[in-house]
């Protein structure tokens, strides 16, 4: 166990978070899961070897939460790799940025922006302990002013605050890997592309969970001289 490598998926009672931590575990490594329901957590990983629950609710809007979250991965296991931030939040995807509840907009950038920023900083004493840490970002093409189908400029704006969400969190992701140049920490995006986790996801063209996540689980592995700070699909490298 002294050896395994320890990943922190958030966000990952189910769907891409819980899929990604299952293939982690399956690469070798001893995955913790977080969500904000702790009892939604547990039973999704008890099934799956290498996957275990972080004993205590993570919400990454809430300052005390992610303190109280960081504590618990200090001192058991006492050590970190691998950081995927997973969690987001959402709004209605026909909100435009002229329409937008400004309330509900501020809601998402804590947690898509501010959360996945808080839990960064809270954890980075750990990782920087790490022989090979890794910072996974999920963002999306959403937040890309290239993406043909859901980028900022695409159906006309809508989505506006997921979209500026990702863009910001894109952005952070620059910054911190620019900060870090210089150890052994990588931090990079990644888009998992459209995925089949919401009613009605397949008649838009999504694709299977298992296929998504390996672009994440992909940037969790990168080898010591691998990239560093930038937006990826599948391995390939987006524009921003």
């Amino acid at each position: 166990m002294a050896d395994t490598p320890i990943a922190l998926v958030t966000g990952a009672a189910h769907g891409l978070g819980l899929e990604v931590a299952t293939q982690l575990a399956a690469a070798g490594m001893a995955v913790l899961i977080a969500a904000r329901d702790v009892d939604a957590a547990t039973a999704a990983a008890d099934p799956v070897a290498g996957v275990e629950a972080l004993p205590v609710s993570l919400d990454i809007s809430d300052p005390h939460s992610v303190t109280q979250a960081a504590r618990v991965v200090a001192e058991t296991p006492g050590r970190l790799d691998v950081l995927v931030n997973n969690a987001a939040g959402y709004v209605d995807w026909s909100e435009t940025a002229s329409g937008a509840d400004l309330a509900a907009a501020e809601a998402v950038m804590q947690i898509n922006l501010f959360g996945t920023w808080r839990l960064t900083q809270a954890l980075l004493p750990l990782l920087r302990r790490s022989p090979n840490p890794r910072v996974v970002n999920v963002s999306s093409g959403a937040g890309s002013h290239i993406d043909p189908d859901f980028g900022l400029t695409a159906r006309h704006g809508a989505a506006a605050t997921y979209g500026i969400s990702k863009a910001a969190l894109n952005a952070l992701t620059a910054t911190f890997a620019a900060e870090l140049s210089d150890t052994d920490v990588l931090v990079n995006a990644v888009c998992p592309g459209l995925t089949a986790t919401f009613p009605g996801a397949e008649q838009m063209g999504a694709r299977p969970v298992n296929a998504s996540a390996r672009g994440v689980v992909w940037a969790a592995t990168l080898p010591s001289d691998g990239p560093r700070g930038g937006f990826f699909r599948d391995g390939q490298r987006l524009g921003w």
